[in-house]
């Protein structure tokens, strides 16, 4: 809750000093031109990010880089689409990257965590990881349950046929 006061401050303070610059018509033309860019961007952010999933798919970026990417840009992109000047600035700097660098660098990733006592590899994605474990998990439990089993047949006796 604390951080939205602070957003609405911020806001606040950084768009009337502005817009007491530029003018009310000025003020009006950027929130209008800035939404425009905002929905463009988002319009064509899925050309932006089936090319980041197809780097992801051949190793060429990380899980963390694609995450930094994509959701730099998307978020970047509403914060464009928002009326105000702060949220514009954020905006930009999120499309640029500027931002993106400063809060990855602040809040890192975690490592990748063992599971099963098989270590999982960051260079695969995570849909990846989570069957690989799952498979060895359900062979480990397969041959824990096979020493309980006991085979039968079961032979069912012979109907007469109606001719």
């Amino acid at each position: 809750m604390i951080y939205v006061i602070i957003y609405i401050f911020l806001e606040v303070m950084i768009s009337t000093t502005i817009a007491g610059n530029l003018g009310g018509f000025l003020t009006f033309m950027e929130i209008i031109a800035t939404a425009f860019i905002g929905t463009f961007i988002l319009k064509n952010f899925k050309y932006s990010l089936a090319s980041n999933i197809k780097d992801l798919t051949q190793g060429q970026i990380s899980q963390q880089d694609f995450i930094k990417r994509n959701v730099g840009n998307a978020v970047g992109a509403m914060f464009l689409i928002l009326p105000g000047f702060f949220t514009d600035i954020l905006g930009v700097l999120l499309q640029f990257g500027l931002l993106t660098v400063l809060l990855g660098k602040m809040f890192s990733f975690k490592p990748p965590m063992q599971t099963n006592g098989f270590d999982v590899n960051p260079n695969q994605n995570s849909t990846n990881n989570q069957f690989y474990t799952q498979v060895q998990f359900e062979k480990e439990e397969k041959g824990k349950k096979d020493e309980d089993i006991i085979d039968v047949e079961v032979i069912e006796p012979n109907k007469p046929s109606n001719s």
